[in-house]
């Protein structure tokens, strides 16, 4: 099984589709195996976007994810980095497909909804910056046969 790590950001905490956006993932076959809301520190944003340091859009992306509570998930399935980023959608909303989360719900860039970790290296970083190993939750789904 493979681990990756989601945001919910403030704007889709503000907008009520918590609830809508977990379900979508749990419908999908990913078992939740660490859930928090949080608001951010600015610290904590700066590590989870380092990457992002030299960039023009870095001093606002950090001021967007600390301005509000977010929600943290760490999800796991088989191929769950890919099937998340398949979910979320593309990260700019205007190349986002109709049925994906940032298709259905984003408008502009800045305020994409949503965070999933780009790559298993990443998801295992990510999950690190915001979760201990005793946080997340050690249990088998009875239906995976199923899945």
């Amino acid at each position: 099984m493979e681990r990756t790590f989601v945001i919910l950001k403030p704007n889709a905490v503000q907008r009520e589709l918590v609830g809508e956006l977990i379900s979508r993932f749990e419908k999908r076959g990913l078992k939740i195996t660490a859930l928090r809301m949080t608001v951010l520190s600015a610290e904590q944003a700066e590590l989870h976007y380092a990457q992002h340091r030299e960039k023009s859009f870095y001093s606002d992306l950090v001021s967007f994810i600390t301005s509000g509570p977010s929600v943290l998930i760490v999800l796991e399935a088989e191929n769950a980095v890919s099937v998340v980023r398949q979910m979320v959608g593309a990260t700019d909303p205007k190349d986002a497909l109709p049925g994906t989360i940032r298709g259905d719900y984003a408008n502009t860039l800045g305020h994409n909804m949503i965070h999933a970790s780009d790559s298993a290296g990443a998801a295992i970083r990510e999950i690190a910056l915001f979760f201990t190993e005793e946080e997340i939750a050690k249990y088998t789904l009875s239906i995976r046969p199923w899945l």
